[in-house]
């Protein structure tokens, strides 16, 4: 009886009534997990109904911020008792679980096609895309004696090297943009995705602007008739082979390449400057873009002289007609911790914190998911 005294003394200046309903019925459960108060937005939305949430959530997708959600989904346990078990599958398995039922949210670094939106929304109504962040898809390398950020790339020799035009390291097209640095008389070994990836989607969309011939021959997909080049299943496959194989390179997200140890090559964006992927480059690229209602916007080579030109945005994948009470409450919830408190988590594992503008289209998302036509939470 004291501690709950206590509590009620704590938190009710700092929200107020709705964080003792949020104590109480909330977010998860009592005991030593309620003893210390933990900041809570001013932003909270309340339930709108007395309907328990769901404690537990499954959900599948995207390897690129997985990082980041295992993260997020541990301190939110922490916080609420609510387990989530995602399974980083890569995201076309994400988009398929989705559109199966399987999960309870799907997630995406890419922008789900208009038939996979078609099939998804045929079974289940409206799908959304709630951003939860950004981050950088680094091109890593693996050369005998070859530092991080040694090795520059201009966008047609990158996408030549994809395309296959070019196949030795020491070819003079390379080493014409990298004076002074030696370079190996070997082949390149050219490593991508075997699996639908919003990483790959990234990349190859990023290859699609920078390149007519890849817009042409391949084009902007999850999953893509790669011309030449050996498969690795997931960002950490794709780390994997790359550490393996000597003088090769591949696509990964920042995050699997700074736990990697991997060298990283400097890009050359937009603006004309040789750029590195980091948390600083990566937010660059999402300054000054229009962001749409529906937030299905891409943001690969941006014009911003300080930005790194492979950045995207990744995404949960949510139902706006949830067919369970109970989960859509705790999937709401959750969802507004990640894109308020959670973006406290980005930075330090190199991920981009979503600008206002974004945070303010995922919150009109969140807040139009219902359940048979209520709304789950309101502010």
């Amino acid at each position: 009886m004291l501690r709950s005294t206590l509590k009620r003394k704590i938190w009710l200046p700092v929200a107020g009534i709705l964080a003792v309903i949020l104590l109480v019925a909330g977010c998860g459960g009592g005991g030593s997990k309620s003893e210390t108060p933990t900041t809570t937005p001013i932003t909270t939305p309340t339930p709108t109904s007395t309907m328990p949430a769901a404690t537990s959530l499954t959900g599948a997708g995207a390897t690129f911020p997985a990082p980041l959600y295992s993260k997020w989904f541990d301190e939110y346990n922490k916080l609420t008792g609510v387990a989530i078990n995602y399974q980083a599958i890569g995201s076309g398995g994400g988009i398929k679980a989705i559109t199966d039922g399987t999960v309870d949210f799907g997630a995406s670094d890419g922008i789900m096609s208009d038939a996979e939106q078609a099939a998804a929304e045929a079974a289940h109504g409206p799908i959304m895309h709630v951003p939860m962040t950004s981050g950088s898809v680094a091109i890593a390398y693996n050369i005998s004696g070859m530092k991080s950020g040694e090795l520059k790339l201009t966008p047609d020799v990158l996408a030549d090297i994809y395309l296959g035009k070019l196949t030795k390291w020491n070819d003079p097209r390379i080493t014409a943009i990298n004076p002074g640095l030696t370079l190996p008389n070997s082949d390149i070994a050219v490593v991508h995705r075997s699996d639908g990836s919003g990483t790959t989607y990234i990349f190859t969309d990023y290859l699609s602007k920078v390149s007519q011939d890849w817009a042409a021959k391949v084009g902007t997909a999850k999953s893509v008739q790669w011309p030449v080049g050996i498969g690795g299943s997931g960002s950490a496959g794709v780390a994997g082979q790359v550490q393996q194989l000597s003088n090769s390179i591949g696509y990964v997200e920042l995050a699997y390449a700074i736990q990697n140890n991997m060298p990283w090559a400097k890009l050359l964006n937009k603006a004309g400057n040789y750029i590195e992927p980091s948390l600083a480059a990566t937010t660059k690229a999402a300054e000054g873009v229009s962001l749409p209602d529906d937030m299905k916007i891409m943001i690969t080579n941006s014009a911003n002289p300080q930005a790194y030109p492979i950045a995207g945005f990744t995404w949960i994948l949510v139902y706006k007609n949830q067919q369970n009470q109970a989960k859509g409450l705790a999937l709401a919830r959750m969802l507004w911790w990640a894109i308020h408190d959670g973006q406290k988590y980005t930075e330090s594992l190199q991920y981009s914190s979503l600008p206002n503008d974004a945070v303010s289209k995922a919150e009109k998302e969140i807040l139009s998911m219902n359940y048979n036509g209520q709304p789950l939470i309101t502010r």
